[in-house]
């Protein structure tokens, strides 16, 4: 565990701590938080760019002509 030290300007201390007290935690926890969520963020961002390009892959032949014609799109069964 290691300990950091953040200098914040009188306001946005206040309201970090009126934050922290509406969720029941302390600015040390939100901040806690706040970084932990930077190094799952960056393991989501991958897991989600590796999902795309394997997506991206299975799509063989792409054409806007193949599209559906609107009508067609929007008919609905009576």
């Amino acid at each position: 565990v290691k300990n950091i030290t953040v200098a914040l300007d009188e306001k946005t201390y206040r309201h970090a701590r009126i934050v922290a007290a509406e969720r029941g935690t302390s600015v040390s926890a939100l901040v806690r938080q706040y970084l932990t969520g930077l190094s799952r963020g960056d393991n989501e961002r991958a897991r989600l760019k590796a999902a795309e390009r394997a997506l991206r892959e299975q799509i063989d032949d792409f054409r806007a002509g193949d599209r559906v014609p609107r009508d067609e799109l929007h008919q609905r069964e009576r």
